[in-house]
């Protein structure tokens, strides 16, 4: 019994050593830490966990309402950085430049009427995931998530301004092409599907997340109507990642074509730009005041 003891102790003492050139391997091929500053087996130890968030989530400015508790807004100025996003026709600009002026206005406007909380998700040329933008959004308890964008097509004479919301159908084979282009880093709308309390609750907050953003994009639209050049069909339903990620009503807003002549001309500027502007400050107030009467 003795012998068979001392023996299991040897193994049991040699199984630590092992375990321990282990971890001091793992430690040097991941960031060169010493077997000093790792834990062996058994070893009690006291510390802090460290979590990593993107930097783009630290740099976040929220603009208050005047009065405090008001909900949150957060735009989402499309492309950035390495992604200049579509190029102009007269080749003077890229989206990235003209989706990030529009935000700015956006925010501003909505900060000077004072009714809500608001933030970008980015407020100068760096590039965010879509991840990234959608977990803002999540960590901010945004109440509403626009992302902005300026169209492109082969067809100069294509124009206007059109609204998406979320669907796990698209209206049209346009809209699921965009998506699926859009959806590039992300992947595409799922949702779980293994049958249990928790899926179906999931799927239940998707199908009111699809209603609101499509309540959303239609109060937009009314806005916009009549003060903006829209699509023939301006409001298309399609799976994107970033809006589905966001976990709240979301609309994407392509602001018009800057592969045509006269709607560049107009997205250059930013007297060009403020009818839609407009538009979307009022109808994200009238959205959010909907709902909370409800």
């Amino acid at each position: 019994m003795d012998g068979r003891r001392k023996t299991g102790l040897a193994i049991g003492a040699g199984a630590l050593l092992v375990a321990a050139a282990l971890a001091w391997t793992l430690g040097s091929q991941r960031g060169g830490r010493t077997l000093a500053g790792i834990a062996l087996p058994g070893e009690a130890r006291q510390g802090e966990l460290t979590v990593q968030l993107p930097k783009a989530l630290a740099d976040v400015r929220v603009r208050e309402a005047r009065t405090p508790g008001r909900p949150l807004v957060l735009i989402d100025p499309g492309h950035g950085g390495k992604d200049p996003g579509a190029s102009g026709v007269s080749g003077t600009s890229f989206e990235k430049q003209l989706t990030l002026a529009m935000s700015r206005e956006l925010a501003d406007l909505l900060e000077e009427r004072g009714r809500v909380r608001v933030a970008l998700t980015r407020e100068s040329d760096i590039y965010l995931t879509l991840e990234e933008r959608a977990l803002i959004a999540r960590r901010l308890q945004a109440a509403l998530f626009l992302s902005l964008h300026m169209d492109s097509a082969p067809n100069p004479r294509a124009k206007g301004a059109t609204v998406y919301s979320l669907s796990d159908v698209a209206s049209s084979a346009e809209a699921a092409r965009f998506a699926q282009a859009e959806n590039v880093e992300g992947g595409a709308l799922s949702t779980e599907a293994d049958g249990s309390v928790r899926a179906l609750l999931a799927d239940v907050a998707l199908r009111e997340q699809m209603e609101d953003s499509a309540g959303l994009a239609e109060r937009l639209l009314r806005r916009a109507d009549g003060r903006v050049e829209l699509r023939p069909r301006p409001h298309q339903f399609a799976a994107f990642h970033v809006l589905r990620r966001a976990e709240t009503p979301a609309v994407l807003v392509e602001a018009g074509y800057i592969s045509n002549a006269d709607d560049e001309a107009k997205l250059l500027t930013k007297e060009g730009r403020a009818p839609l502007v407009l538009a979307l400050a009022q109808a994200v107030e009238a959205d959010l005041a909907t709902r909370a009467a409800r």
